[in-house]
């Protein structure tokens, strides 16, 4: 019986992690990157280390897409490519500010990269 309750404890809880998981992938919204994003700008004591942050993401990301050959269609600009898509990324997120922070951070910053450095922009 003692097996059976730990089980069942066990289960839910695993369900629920699940269940919250699946509404964003990584649990690190666009809106928790916006702060720091704008932070960088705005924040004349630790605004460098909210850039780093922010710029390391952005960098990270775009890596993480040349190494996975799905640049297909995205065409970033050849200098200042973290301060570009950093400012663009804020931009967008402003132009649906509502919609667009309850997104996780990858969807945003993927949208982001398609529609501000579109190959054919």
């Amino acid at each position: 019986m003692r097996k059976t309750l730990i089980f069942t404890l066990a289960a839910m809880g695993l369900a629920t992690v699940a269940a919250a998981d699946s509404h964003m992938a990584s649990g690190y919204s666009a809106k928790d990157l916006l702060q720091p994003c704008f932070d960088a700008d705005n924040d004349a004591r630790d605004g460098i280390f909210a850039e780093i942050e922010c710029e390391q993401y952005m960098l990270g990301f775009v890596g993480a897409l040349k190494a996975a050959g799905a640049m297909d269609g995205i065409c970033l600009p050849e200098q200042n490519v973290a301060d570009e898509v950093r400012w663009s990324y804020m931009r967008w997120i402003h132009e649906s500010y509502t919609a667009r922070t309850k997104l996780a951070a990858e969807d945003a910053v993927f949208g982001s990269l398609k529609d501000n450095f579109g190959c054919s922009n």
